[in-house]
């Protein structure tokens, strides 16, 4: 076997994995939540709430991953994940009790961050072990891919299945995937050397460089989250767009498939710091426009734009973790994605604490752009703070 045709194996095995743990375990709740409203009697506070306990198993997942070291470990609960991605998908359409949805909902988060985070640390120690470029957008596209597949899914089921039938399809649907997700990632290499007999040694970043990195992240997560949870539910009770969420939804999911190897090549030319400034500006456009006084039109520019930026700001951040931490790079992913997971809990319960007070999750938008503004701020100072330390791995020119 060519070695690119098992490079692109490997990068497959992340891709489907990512739609399975993201895509289905993970984000067809979003287009399935206005179904659930109308059918299950699922109310806006609770909604939130299922939305916190997904975040905070995902937290706890990425907590488990910054304290793993051993890369045997990793491979094994990363295909845990897999499994518990399918049966905690499946038990959604098994009741109506809330703290059964609860329960599931944290274990989805888990399964979460098991693909995401340990999964992606072994695709990136692989491609660097094999001497390819330790860049993650064709990885990453499976997170845009799992978010449009969702919403094309609950497109076409709606008016067929009921919202218990939809969550059984999705689990049928991540049991296919799970073959590739699990055959086509090989076993770990715990050795010290690339396949060419090149050491592997970590270059990590000054505290002070983490410290702001970690503030920004955390701002990243609350301008993500709302969104992500919310949308479909926000522009589906908005006038002179109502119901059209999930076709915006599905438009978040496009405009992301593409949008990490475009940041990828992005990155190649202004570095990762100047890449994540510039991805944050625009995703604070892509914030606001579903909620601007213009329409439809607005709103699928909104979603393209918010669908491009968001997972292009997680792959920048994940790929720097790489080429900081090359031997373990899941270890900085994992305290990363700790402060991004604390703003998953707190943006979506908050955002559900002001829907209940005011009686629409618009708020909630506004709240997120002002925390990517507020996050743009410290990437700006993380910039200064990168030069004067003299790593040259982040910082670039623009």
């Amino acid at each position: 076997m060519s070695e690119q045709i098992e490079r692109m194996k490997v990068l497959s095995a992340g891709i489907f994995s990512l739609i399975l743990v993201l895509g289905i375990a993970r984000f067809s709740y979003t287009p399935l939540l206005p179904l659930m409203q109308q059918q299950a009697g699922l109310g806006i506070a609770e909604a939130a709430w299922l939305a916190a306990f997904n975040y905070a198993g995902y937290l706890s997942g990425a907590l488990v991953a910054s304290l793993i070291s051993d890369l045997v470990l990793k491979d094994r609960l990363y295909r845990l994940g897999m499994v518990v991605a399918v049966v905690s998908t499946a038990v959604m359409g098994m009741t109506n009790d809330f703290t059964v949805w609860a329960i599931s909902r944290f274990v989805a988060g888990l399964s979460s961050a098991s693909g995401m985070l340990l999964g992606t640390g072994l695709i990136l120690n692989w491609l660097i072990r094999h001497n390819h470029r330790s860049e993650l957008g064709i990885h990453f596209s499976g997170i845009g891919l799992g978010i449009a597949g969702c919403a094309a899914a609950v497109t076409l089921m709606t008016g067929t299945l009921d919202w218990r039938q939809q969550w059984f399809a999705f689990a049928a649907i991540g049991c296919l995937l799970l073959i590739p997700a699990l055959r086509w990632l090989p076993a770990p290499d715990s050795s010290q050397v690339t396949k060419s007999g090149q050491q592997l040694q970590d270059n990590p970043p000054s505290a002070l460089f983490m410290r702001v990195l970690m503030v920004a992240y955390f701002c990243a997560g609350i301008g993500y989250v709302v969104s992500i949870t919310f949308i479909v539910a926000i522009v589906d009770r908005l006038p002179n767009v109502s119901g059209h969420g999930t076709t915006v939804f599905l438009l978040m999911g496009l405009g992301a498939a593409p949008a990490c190897i475009v940041w990828d090549f992005m990155a190649r030319r202004v570095g990762e710091l100047n890449a994540l400034i510039l991805a944050a500006l625009l995703q604070i456009g892509g914030i606001l426009l579903p909620v601007w006084p213009g329409g439809l039109v607005f709103s699928l520019v909104g979603a393209v734009l918010f669908g491009g930026t968001f997972i292009g700001i997680v792959s920048l951040v994940l790929t720097m973790a790489g080429r900081y931490y090359p031997t373990r790079p899941a270890k900085m992913m994992g305290k990363m994605t700790l402060s991004y997971g604390v703003a998953q809990i707190i943006g979506p319960a908050v955002t559900g604490w002001l829907a209940v007070r005011l009686g629409s999750y618009d708020t909630g938008l506004y709240m997120a752009a002002g925390a990517m503004a507020l996050g743009t701020v410290f990437l700006i100072v993380l910039r200064d703070v990168d030069k004067r330390d003299g790593v040259p791995i982040a910082c670039g020119t623009i």
